[in-house]
């Protein structure tokens, strides 16, 4: 096979698609989150890379928020980066009830080292804490 069959095979390959979930606090971490689920084999699929913060405001929330729901029930796994928001921790709910699975992954030494964790050591938000049992 020659070098260009190659990169064209490789490029044709399927790749699980996740749902990179954070909370807007770490907005300024998407590049590097998606690199990392990129490392990791699989497509991310980025609300922050794709709408901004809301579209900047440019429509109801409500619109981008059906619109990152309805890219979540495309995705094969749901990938937590970071702290549980209010936001996440709906995406969070969404999720399991598909069945599909959720990963958590610890960002706190960014650019250097995300590292998956078990679900007993996610941090959450000072305003969803009364929530962890939920998750």
């Amino acid at each position: 096979m020659g070098e260009f069959e190659h990169v064209a095979n490789d490029l044709q390959q399927e790749r699980k698609v996740v749902f990179t979930a954070q909370s807007c606090k770490n907005f300024h971490q998407r590049m590097l989150i998606c690199k990392h689920a990129f490392e990791q084999g699989a497509v991310p699929v980025n609300p922050f890379n794709l709408f901004g913060y809301f579209l900047y405001e440019l429509v109801d929330r409500d619109l981008v928020r059906g619109g990152n729901n309805n890219l979540l029930k495309r995705c094969d796994e749901l990938w937590v980066y970071g702290e549980i928001s209010d936001g996440v921790l709906a995406e969070i709910h969404m999720f399991n009830k598909s069945g599909k699975p959720v990963r958590f992954f610890d960002i706190s030494n960014l650019p250097d080292e995300v590292k998956e964790i078990p679900k007993n050591d996610i941090v959450f938000e000072d305003d969803v804490k009364q929530y962890r049992g939920t998750v």
